[in-house]
This record gives structure tokens, sequence and C-alpha cells, in this order.
């Protein structure tokens, strides 16, 4: 048995990352995350695990993101129970991210639940349950950076600062295949040169496989300094609050939230910028600043004082419901800080709500948003946004400010790469979409770097690894996706549909809104649906009206 690494995660997308490998000493993985983005693609998490559970002998955990930990209770949930690796802060997060992400999934399927009781349907059941969650956290076991553990038979790893998030790794493996090591560096998320908290990215050179993310493969931010970063910042808090209304950052519960606090709290002391309040609307977000407090010693880059952060006198770190709804009172001069990021779940869309239709209100976009999420769709432009099921007008001010990301830039990817060459079997770029993946490859391509070197796997394939090099590579018999769905599906396009569809009613007249209806029937009546009987007198009735994209 050679060993074999697929790719059950993170390929061709930005979440969801798990790598499984099988060795002739067992089966381990790499991560094992929740996939984030439009219904279609988190539909990825409610389907069959694509391995044997109770196969796998141990876990190694990068970081504690979702997106490289969320389906960790899952696995608990169908029976495994062997160990997982991680850093102590690592370890610390994950106390409070595993429940709160149980509790989520238990409110969605209590949610959807009541809607099916109503139509006489079946019951859901969670994805995983905060008994599955305490599980996980059971079975937690830490480790220092730079040390060599043995987690399993045949297999020794080392973990590497990433300089991502607080205790976010690069693991370095070696993998017995006989009596010959095969030695593969996992990226994990890699961050910035430039980043308060955290020292620049590090791992040592030379590797048969390396497992690269490539988030940002191919777009380069502004060079910036941490001090060019909070002044840009600081001028977009100010033309904010002087537009007189409230600046909304959707911002994540881990990382995100802590430096933004750090900053503005900074600001706030040296009398840079002069909110009213600032409010950090995230119970997940106040228990993961409170592991931060704990591991501020670690920190370099850090302007205040650890009895000094994040404890200014304006903030509210909000976690009682009752306290969150008072926000909404605020009309102006507050800073409001929300999950999730990306605005799909989480108190941040209540936010949203009652400020996008604010013209003096300011949306600040501090993250990646993927493709279906209704933060992208917010960024890009769009008037209007469905939240919760109702049509909402955009009249706020739409920012965007790209420098407080956690990952590496283009630029930065590349270093990173070419720091830990050679690679002398192959560079497998993940953790991105394609044409980010395609743009990192041809840069590594042109270092000279063969193109047959570097592969871009897709969900589930599969590559045979020897210490020479790649001797067997296959693909999913059954995709679990269609590709084509992976950055707008048809939720996304039906959602659009029925919003463009409300504005042109609203703007016709009773004529033109009728005749709408009739072009529509019809046009339904050519796919082979028949109109409902309480339409039927309208839909036979031949109208001549061409749609001209008015849907």
């Amino acid at each position: 048995m050679t060993v074999t690494l697929h790719f059950h995660g993170a390929a061709g997308t930005v979440t969801g990352s798990c790598y499984r490998v099988d060795h002739p000493g067992g089966h381990f993985l790499v991560d094992c995350g929740m996939f984030q983005g439009n219904r279609t693609v988190r539909a990825l998490n409610l389907k069959p695990t694509p391995f044997d559970v109770k196969s796998i002998d141990f876990l190694l955990l990068t970081h504690a993101h979702i997106d490289h930990v969320g389906l960790l209770p899952k696995l608990y949930a169908e029976g495994w129970r062997g160990s997982t690796w991680m850093t102590e802060p690592t370890a610390g997060l994950l106390e409070y991210m595993l429940p709160d992400s149980a509790g989520i999934q238990e409110s969605e399927a209590e949610r959807e639940t009541r809607k099916r009781s109503r139509r006489g349907d079946e019951p859901v059941k969670p994805l995983y349950t905060k008994a599955d969650a305490d599980e996980a956290l059971k079975h937690r076991q830490t480790c220092a950076y730079e040390n060599w553990i043995e987690p399993g038979p045949g297999v020794r790893a080392r973990y590497w600062n990433a300089g991502h998030i607080i205790g976010s790794a690069s693991i370095e493996i070696e993998v017995m295949d006989g009596d010959t090591p095969v030695r593969l560096m996992f990226s994990g998320d890699i961050g910035p040169d430039e980043k308060v908290f955290y020292k620049e990215p590090d791992a040592p050179a030379g590797f048969d496989y390396i497992v690269c993310e490539s988030t940002y493969g191919g777009r380069d931010r502004d060079d910036y300094t941490l001090l060019q970063r909070r002044e840009v910042l600081k001028a977009e808090i100010n033309e904010a609050l002087g537009r007189g209304g409230n600046l909304i950052i959707p911002t994540f519960a881990v990382e995100r939230s802590q430096e933004l606090l750090h900053d503005i709290g900074y600001l706030i002391k040296t009398g840079e910028i002069d909110p009213k309040l600032v409010f950090l609307d995230s119970p997940l977000a106040s228990k993961v600043t409170s592991v931060y407090r704990k591991y501020a010693k670690m920190f370099d880059d850090v302007e205040l004082g650890a009895d000094e952060l994040f404890n200014d006198p304006r903030f509210r770190i909000i976690e009682a419901v009752e306290d969150s709804k008072a926000i909404n009172t605020i009309r102006g001069g507050a800073i409001i800080m929300s999950a999730s990021g990306m605005c799909d779940a989480g108190r941040i869309k209540h936010h949203l709500r009652n400020n996008l239709i604010r013209r003096n209100a300011t949306v600040l976009f501090v993250g990646y948003q993927a493709p279906g999420t209704l933060g992208h769709v917010i960024l890009t432009g769009a008037k209007q946004a469905r939240i919760h099921g109702s049509v909402v007008p955009i009249r706020a001010n739409i920012r965007s400010l790209g420098n407080y990301s956690a990952h590496a830039d283009h630029s930065e990817l590349m270093d990173w790469i070419t720091a830990r060459l050679p690679a002398h079997g192959a560079i497998f770029l993940s953790h991105g979409e394609d044409e980010e993946r395609l743009a990192l490859r041809k840069a590594l391509m042109a270092t000279g770097l063969g193109g047959d070197q570097i592969i871009l796997p897709q969900l589930d394939d599969y590559f045979e690894l020897t210490a020479t090099g790649v001797t067997g590579k296959a693909a999913a018999t059954t995709p679990r996706i269609d590709p084509n769905q992976v950055h707008s599906d048809w939720h996304n396009a039906f959602s659009d549909f029925t919003i463009r569809l409300s504005q042109r009613l609203a703007e016709g007249s009773d004529e033109e809104k009728l005749a709408l209806m009739q072009a529509l029937q019809a046009e339904l009546s050519t796919l082979g649906v028949a109109p409902s009987p309480a339409h039927r007198e309208t839909a036979i009735t031949p109208v001549e009206h061409e749609l001209d994209g008015q849907a």
C-alpha cells in the first residue's frame, strides 16, 4: 500500500477543508471543516461522510476556523472516538466554537421542523448536537509549535506558526512508506506579513509534497504597514460617523473582531476617532475575546498592554438577546460589529436590515465574501437584498477594506511556497476558487516549475504518492456537487429573480402588472407548467408581450 492523499473539501472552493491520508500504518485526517457559501455548497455538510469514519486513527487541526473544524462534531456523532491534535490556543477556541456551532445546527433544525410540521412533513434532525460537540472536546490533544509528535504508528508531525489566527499552524508530516518517509507540508491558512498579534509565518524547506491554500491567488493588496492600515481604518470610521449614521462592520467572531477592537481602542485612546459607543454584538466573539486575553503574552506588534486590550470604557461586548435588540434604537454615532463575517447568519442580519435602508449609514466589509453569500450580494452593488424573507432596499454607503484579511495575498503566498521549496513530488493548490488557483499556478510556472508538478485537485480527487512522485490519480466516481453550482446556484438565481420581479411590479401600472403576469404564465405554459385553477382564466388569454429582460 502506498501513501494516498484524498481531497474531501476546499478543492475548487475556499471552505470545507478536509484531507485524508491513507498509508501502510492506517488513516488520518488533516482538518474537517464545514462548507460555507450558497445553499448548494452548504448542502454538502448534510451529505454522507465520504469515508469510513471509524477507520480514521487521528486528526490533525491547523486552526479553529469553522471551515476547518466545523464538521468535527459530525465525526463524533457518527461514532468516531479518535484523538484530535492542535495547539493550546486552538483548543481554547474550540471550547466555545464547537458548542456555538452545535447550537446553530439545533436551532436551524428546530426552525425547519416547524415549517415542515405545518405541511405535515417529517421533522429534520440537526447535523449534530451540543452533546456531539461536548464529545469532540473530550478528545482534544495539544502540542507546542516546532516539537515533533507521534500521533499514530508510522506518522510524526510538527506544527509551525502560520500567522493566520491565534494558534494557527502549518503542519509538517512524515508518513512512512515501508522504510522510506514521505514528507508533506500542509499550509493551513497562511497569514499576511503585516498582521497585528503574530510574527510572520514560518516553516522549514524541502518536502516531497506541499499542499497550499490559494484564497488570494492572483490578487495583491496594496502594500501597507500596520500603521498605514490603522490610518485607513481611521479615515473610514471618521467618514462614516461624519455622515451621521451608524457604521456596521460584519466581522468574524475569531480574530477579525479582536484585531478591530485593538485598533479601534488604540484610535480612541490617541483621540483620532470619537464614536459614541462601540458594540461587538456576538456571544461567540465575546467568549473568543476571553481566549485572546488569556494568551495576550504571545502577541507581537500590540500597541495596547494586556490590561488595556479590549477594555475601553466605550466598548460594549454584547451577549444577551435583549441587549442586542436595544442596539436597533441607536440611529447614529455607533460602531456596530457583529457576526457572521459573510452576513449569512447571526445577529449581523438584524443590524443590516435596520441600517441598509438609511442613506447616512455605512456598511464596511473587512473580509472575504464568498460567492452566493449575502455579504457578496451587498458588496457587489445590488440595489436590494433579501433578509429574513423580506426585500430590503440598499441605500447605505457600502465600503470595503482589504487590509484586514487574515490571508496572505498572491505575492505573500508565492513567497511562502518558494521558501518551502524544493517540492520533489508536487505542489497541490487547494482552498481557493479555480480562477485564483490558476493564477497562482501560472505564477509558479513562471519561476521554472513544471506545469505537471502543480496540481489543482477537485472535490474527492485522490493521488497515490511516493517520495519520488505521484504514481496515480483518480476522481470521484459520483461527484457530490455540480461544479457549476459552486459560485451561484439556483437559490441565488431565484432570489435575484423574485427581487427584480417585485421591483418591476411595484413600478408598473395595473395594466402593465397584469400583462407581465400573463406573459410569465404563458412562458411557463411553454415549459409544460400548468396554471393553478385560480389563475387559469387569465392564463389562457393570448398576450402579445415581450419580456425583454424584465424578469
